[in-house]
């Protein structure tokens, strides 16, 4: 799952970035209004954690604008302004959750967990087939086979039955399991690697899910 903070101060962008990676999300950063303005038009994210008040711009205005353009990741919004009229504003515009300054890191991941979750369904388990991934467990199971996975692997498969029957670029795949700038990447070799080993293992499992090649664009996950 990838998140993207847009926070000014360097040292809470440190320690939040820090704990949301030890959970195993794909973290990116945004310091500036501009800087996170180009991202979240450039990339796709599953939740953006913003702050209102940036050095240069005010988050309220780049909500604005994403839900103006069709952008609707899930928005929480991080703000030491803990107003009434900023809690409003910010989730009249369209952000899911209001989260005040200072937090405990805790609280935070907690509600990071429940915004996706009214995206995604439940939390704790993701069924596709006879594919059983247990997300705090970051384990999957086909039937009663356990399956040996790498953290990329698993990365992917979740990704992918997620998004179960959509058309995914390879693109896409690659940012959202390995982080921004991804895509400038010159071969995706890595990706054609790990989906290999993947797929074997679905196989050996005998799993009834098949990730599908669409060539010349990317992967769809069918049962």
């Amino acid at each position: 799952m990838k998140l993207l903070l847009i926070e000014d101060d360097q040292s809470l962008r440190d320690v939040i970035s820090r704990s949301l990676r030890a959970e195993h999300y794909v973290v990116e950063t945004a310091s500036t209004y501009a800087d996170a303005r180009m991202k979240v038009f450039v990339y796709e994210y599953d939740c953006i954690l913003l702050d209102i008040m940036l050095p240069d711009g005010n988050g309220l205005t780049l909500l604005q604008e994403m839900v103006g353009r069709g952008v609707r990741p899930r928005v929480i919004i991080l703000s030491a302004k803990d107003s009434v009229d900023d809690k409003v504003a910010g989730l009249e515009l369209g952000a899911d959750d209001y989260l005040p300054k200072p937090f405990h890191l805790a609280e935070l991941h907690a509600r990071i967990r429940s915004v996706v979750r009214r995206e995604h369904g439940a939390d704790d388990a993701l069924t596709v087939g006879n594919v059983r991934l247990l997300i705090k467990q970051r384990r999957v199971e086909v039937g009663d086979t356990q399956l040996d996975l790498s953290r990329k692997e698993y990365d992917m498969l979740h990704y992918l039955m997620n998004r179960q029957g959509h058309l995914i670029s390879k693109e896409t795949l690659a940012e959202g399991v390995w982080g921004d700038y991804i895509d400038q990447a010159d071969n995706f070799d890595f990706i054609y690697a790990h989906m290999k080993n993947l797929r074997r293992k679905l196989k050996d499992a005998h799993a009834t899910i098949e990730i599908k090649t669409i060539y010349g664009f990317g992967y769809k996950l069918l049962a």
